[in-house]
């Protein structure tokens, strides 16, 4: 696992950008926790996510801007005005604008309140956006409690310190119903 910091990312934008677009698996900041993701186009980096953590449910994505979600997703709600933030919105999707392996009829969109949404946004493909941990185990907070298993696993991480935040808000845009608390 190759660990970067947000100033060596920027200066190297271009190649981790395409590293991204190629599959790469990395760990990265949100205005949230520590994320894991790739790019949430293709089957086989989301499907290595999926078994490393032990996860049957669908994945949420970051979108690379607000026009994605309103392209992809019925946002007949408000909720989108909640973004950008720490809120994931669940919406049913009007086309399979991710893989299968991702989701396949409603889509959890976030656009975080962090300088890794302009990463995304130039990359220009959903990234997967899930905590850094086994389903049901404590997410990852820092990178120095990154398990040797996991480091394998991933192509690179960005640090960013220990940051001190909480999982996501999720909101069904369907509902209105509250899924999880912050």
């Amino acid at each position: 696992m190759q660990i970067i910091t947000k100033e060596e990312l920027l200066d190297r934008r271009d190649e981790f950008i395409e590293k991204i677009r190629e599959g790469a698996i990395f760990i990265y900041p949100t205005d949230t926790i520590y994320g894991i993701g790739c790019n949430a186009l293709l089957d086989e980096p989301v499907k290595r996510i999926r078994e490393w953590k032990g996860r049957k449910t669908p994945f949420s994505v970051i979108a690379p801007d607000k026009d994605w979600i309103t392209k992809h997703c019925e946002t007949k709600e408000d909720c989108i005005e909640h973004l950008p933030g720490p809120y994931t919105l669940v919406y049913p999707m009007k086309n399979q604008a991710v893989s299968k392996e991702t989701s396949e009829k409603t889509i959890g969109v976030r656009i975080p309140k962090h300088w890794i949404s302009e990463l995304v946004k130039d990359a220009g493909v959903p990234v997967i956006t899930t905590s850094v941990n086994k389903t049901g185990e404590i997410p990852l907070f820092s990178l120095d409690n990154v398990q040797p298993e996991l480091r394998a696993f991933i192509d690179f991480a960005i640090d960013e310190g220990e940051l001190k935040g909480r999982p996501s808000e999720v909101i069904d845009c369907t509902t209105g119903e509250t899924l999880r608390k912050r």
